[in-house]
């Protein structure tokens, strides 16, 4: 399965409390953290929620 590198580029302050859980599940603490993960459909998902604060591209 293909594997996608995230990266938060927005910061989280000011955001729904919702939007931060997401962000702690994928494993991003910190802002320009990067964290890789499997495209699995839940990962896509909360990525799809959060696309706004993130940058992500497939790795490799």
């Amino acid at each position: 399965m293909a594997k996608i590198k995230i990266t938060q580029i927005r910061s989280k302050n000011r955001k729904p409390e919702r939007h931060k859980r997401i962000l702690a599940a994928l494993g991003i603490h910190r802002l320009h953290q990067s964290v890789v993960h499997e495209a699995t459909p839940q990962i896509l998902g909360m990525v799809e929620k959060i696309k706004h604060l993130v940058k992500t591209e497939e790795v490799e």
